[in-house]
């Protein structure tokens, strides 16, 4: 038999809609019921935006803070991203009974891409782009740091947020960061394939066809 919701999370379950309705495909709306932690999901609308269903688990984010019970302060506008690179805009509520005991939460995440894109259109032709040398040329504190700004600097001339990108935009990154010297720094490798959602493999891989055609 399966376990009946607790009635007020059923309340939601119309709010759930409701919200997703309104802001339409790109604003996931999703209702968790802790006691059926971790695969929590009892509504869910736009799932499209992580790939998820009802039944499925709630972001790491919000399960670290269910099982260290951290659960007093709602998390209002954080940032995030999907497993395949979309750049996400996220709210968590967490839900009460009357007794102060946490029985799930509301949390709403908007895929903020289709934003990212038209942003950097209108970055362009104000003539705000960046210069990816002068950037890297900049006082900063660790190696670190020079790799994250070559990195992030180098995506954002392309225009698009990591999801849109194509094969040959990613071999189109790799190759300015390799140009740049960014793979002589410590852990490179893997830093950019995280940040591009691939695996480091991929990344020796667009290396190896870069070096080869050079």
């Amino acid at each position: 038999m399966s376990k009946k919701t607790h009635p007020i999370l059923e309340r939601y379950k119309p709010i759930v809609h409701g919200i997703g309705k309104t802001f339409g495909k790109n604003c996931e709306v999703v209702l968790h019921d802790f006691s059926l932690t971790p695969d929590s999901i009892i509504a869910i609308e736009n799932g499209n935006v992580t790939g998820r269903n009802v039944g499925s688990p709630m972001t790491e984010l919000s399960l670290k803070k269910v099982s260290k019970g951290d659960t007093d302060q709602d998390i209002i506008n954080y940032t995030g991203k999907s497993a395949d690179g979309r750049a996400l805009k996220s709210s968590t509520f967490f839900i009460k009974d009357d007794k102060g005991k946490t029985l799930g939460c509301f949390c709403i995440n908007f895929d903020m891409s289709e934003l990212v894109v038209a942003r950097n259109v209108l970055n362009d032709m104000m003539q705000v782009a960046l210069n990816v040398e002068d950037k890297a040329s900049e006082n900063v504190n660790t190696v670190n740091d020079v790799l994250t700004d070559l990195v992030q600097v180098t995506i954002d001339s392309v225009g698009k947020p990591v999801a849109y990108l194509t094969k040959d935009e990613k071999v189109q990154i790799v190759n300015k960061l390799d140009t740049q010297g960014a793979f002589l720094i410590k852990g490179a490798i893997d830093y950019v394939a995280k940040v591009l959602c691939v695996s480091r493999y991929t990344i020796y891989n667009y290396l190896d066809e870069i070096r080869v055609e050079k």
